[in-house]
């Protein structure tokens, strides 16, 4: 009898949709041994293996393209359409080739986070397929107007054939998905002991004085880190292997220690509006200082809900690269919302989902 496999594939935009795709597969390979776990994907492989402890199967392979960036902050709008027509163009190719491996390797369930093609795929194979996420990309390129619009009509006939989304908090609306269930917030959970940490780093200041930087896979080009000298009894952490040397600032190198790791560290995470960070941190109540980010439309869902749930400070990026760190002396803002919580069990929900089918006797 051959091995449940699940398939995962994840949209070619950065590290934030790989981590917490990882961290569902993560979850489902400490539950399910046996599971067998293909993940189709240009992120790195190094970056999924700081989620998923065990085996996997890596298909390095791209089936969108998010937006084309620079860095963190700054996009190329016409780089993307250019990208976008030339998958549009050799979809049927892409599709048959993948279908091709699908079927040779017996996958019983597709999980996708959120490549549109996807849902195509699967429906050539013969296989569900599940989403998760908390937008679609036709909702990003909508936005842009122009001949983007075309894109995401393409894009949201695409996810009208998923079987399943598992919509994420801090959403939109997703309406062309014909069936969505609610889940909590998502990520990996801590996996070394905050004393471990301490003694690795010979970090001495308390979590109040303890900063993490954190700016996702592209980074940000212009870091001011000539500031931290600003703040000699703070400490910072960064994993921006081209920061200066600076006394109080600690360059983590160790690609098995993750940003979500460092996190009980620190007082705050300085970041740019993420959905992976913001959740990972929210999920270990660790207040955040976001920057702003225009022309992506996610990111105003995403500040809104940190504005609603978490501890935060919202900053423009030209105050954060301005020489004054005044921010660093005022204290976060509470959470607007004090009547109820967020949900903060996505990854385990969506991961018993998964095994329960495949325990069904698919």
């Amino acid at each position: 009898m051959s091995r449940p496999t699940l398939y995962i594939a994840i949209t070619n935009h950065g590290f934030g949709h790989a981590t917490r795709a990882a961290s569902v597969a993560g979850y489902l390979q400490q539950q399910n041994p046996d599971l067998l776990l293909i993940l189709a994907t240009t992120a790195p492989r190094w970056l999924l293996e700081a989620y998923i402890p065990g085996d996997f199967i890596y298909r390095p392979r791209g089936f969108d393209v998010g937006v084309i960036q620079s860095d963190s902050l700054t996009q190329d709008q016409g780089a993307t359409l250019e990208k976008l027509r030339e998958i549009r163009q050799k979809q049927n190719r892409l599709i048959a080739s993948e279908v091709d491996f699908l079927k040779t390797n017996r996958v019983d369930l597709i999980l996708a986070d959120i490549p549109p093609l996807v849902t195509l795929m699967a429906d050539a194979a013969g296989i569900p397929c599940w989403m998760m996420s908390n937008f679609g990309w036709d909702f990003i390129y909508r936005d842009w107007g122009g001949e983007f619009n075309e894109m995401a009509d393409w894009i949201g006939d695409c996810f009208a054939q998923c079987d399943r989304l598992f919509r994420l908090p801090f959403h939109e609306p997703m309406q062309r998905f014909p069936h969505i269930e609610d889940m909590g917030l998502t990520g990996g959970t801590p996996r070394y002991p905050e004393d471990e940490l301490r003694q690795r780093f010979s970090l001495t200041t308390p979590p109040d004085q303890t900063i993490l930087f954190t700016f996702g896979g592209l980074g940000l080009q212009k870091i001011p880190y000539n500031n931290i000298r600003e703040f000699p009894d703070y400490q910072f952490i960064t994993f921006d292997h081209c920061a200066p040397d600076i006394p109080n600032l600690i360059k983590v190198s160790d690609r098995a220690i993750r940003p979500v790791d460092c996190m009980p560290l620190c007082g705050r995470v300085v970041s740019k509006p993420g959905f992976s960070t913001f959740s990972e941190a929210l999920r270990l109540e660790t207040p955040v200082v976001s920057l702003t980010r225009k022309g992506f439309a996610e990111a105003n869902l995403l500040v809104n809900g940190l504005q609603q749930y978490g501890y935060h400070q919202i900053l423009s990026p030209e105050a954060f690269l301005q020489r004054d760190w005044d921010f660093l002396r005022t204290p976060p803002s509470p959470p607007m919302q004090t009547s109820h919580s967020i949900a903060t069990d996505g990854t385990e929900r969506i991961a018993h989902t998964i095994l329960d089918y495949f325990e069904s006797g698919i």
